[in-house]
């Protein structure tokens, strides 16, 4: 579709019930604040109800209870973020790739780049890795040994692949990422550390999509697995032999330890922390900057931390935390004096 289209079109293309001139030509989206006459919008968050009535955006996405608050044309979803996601795409069309190997590529000769394939300038492709129909390798990218890269599956660019790193259809990564490092094993040993051999993969689902400078880890016998439909935002750390169930998101700056088990549909917010070798049951909630320190084995919202408050007040607060253990002790002596059970 041309990146001019029309809200009749729009209504049509995705489903939605158009109230307004079906005629009226969309030239782009924006928020509900800056959209003009020629420009599409959505309301989703009940935080920016408020600026439904005074939007001069040719149409709304919205839901049904805020239709009569808009001050023109809109179209009723009962997903208007989703809905929106969808109808904003078709103002970004995809940069058109050449299949082919640039000149500067350097593919090993054991290695398989599929036709239909797109090799970037100054990319390598190791031994033993195969490329697929479709997939695209950005420039700059490095793709070690053993790897796969599946069908329609895009390295964005300056993508590390390591070692036995296997990518499975439309899958995303975006620069700086990389996949398949040595994951954190160490053994201590008469006072000096013994490095652990990383023998395991990385497995990484259909329709997944890694963040700019997430590392993910190699396990070290089994493999650190990504179920399908995985998002993952920017500068997340995850340990090796984790698993991430289907359909999850996590937050940048996230960081999750080794043998750690997340289920399905979790959202994990920013900065959360997460250690090692627990398991998160599905359709959990973690808010961010929170710790994670034990197994969470039924679904709902977690969160931990303490908010923000003002310098002298913590300070306080932070000195009365450090003689709390004592503080209870003296309580339970006096309500239980003779210490009985």
């Amino acid at each position: 579709m041309s990146p001019v289209t029309t809200l009749g079109e729009v209504a049509d293309r995705f489903g939605l019930a158009l109230s307004g001139e079906p005629a009226v030509a969309i030239r782009g989206v924006a928020t509900l604040r800056a959209a003009g006459p020629d420009q599409l919008t959505f309301l989703a968050n009940p935080a920016y109800r408020a600026q439904l009535p005074t939007t001069r955006a040719a149409a709304v996405v919205l839901h049904e209870a805020d239709r009569d608050s808009a001050p023109g044309a809109v179209l009723v979803s009962r997903n208007p973020y989703a809905d929106f996601a969808r109808i904003a795409a078709l103002f970004e069309p995809p940069v058109p790739r050449h299949p082919g190997v640039h000149e500067t590529a350097v593919i090993d000769p054991d290695a398989v780049v599929e036709d239909g394939a797109s090799i970037g300038a100054h990319t390598s492709v190791g031994p033993r890795s195969r490329i697929a129909r479709g997939a695209i390798i950005g420039p700059g990218c490095v793709v070690g040994e053993d790897c796969i890269v599946g069908e329609g599956s895009e390295l964005v660019a300056r993508v590390t692949l390591v070692r036995r790193v296997r990518l499975g259809r439309r899958v995303r990564v975006h620069p700086g990422a990389v996949l398949g490092a040595d994951g954190f094993g160490i053994a201590m040993d008469q006072g000096a550390w013994v490095k652990v051999p990383q023998l395991g993969g990385v497995v990484v689902g259909d329709d997944c999509e890694i963040g700019a400078n997430t590392t993910i880890d190699r396990g070290a016998l089994d493999d650190t697995i990504l179920e399908e439909d995985v998002r993952l935002d920017n500068q997340i750390q995850i340990g090796h032999n984790v698993i991430i169930g289907a359909h999850t998101a996590i937050a940048g700056c996230a960081a999750v330890a080794g043998s750690t088990r997340i289920g399905r549909w979790c959202l994990i917010g920013g900065g959360a922390g997460i250690v090692g070798h627990i398991e998160i049951c599905d359709r959990v909630t973690i808010n961010a900057m929170s710790m994670v320190s034990h197994s969470i084995r039924e679904p709902g919202t977690y969160a931990s931390g303490t908010a923000l408050q003002e310098n002298d007040q913590w300070r306080r607060n932070a000195a009365r935390l450090r003689r709390l253990d004592e503080f209870v002790r003296r309580v339970n002596a006096r309500l239980n004096p003779r210490n009985e059970p």
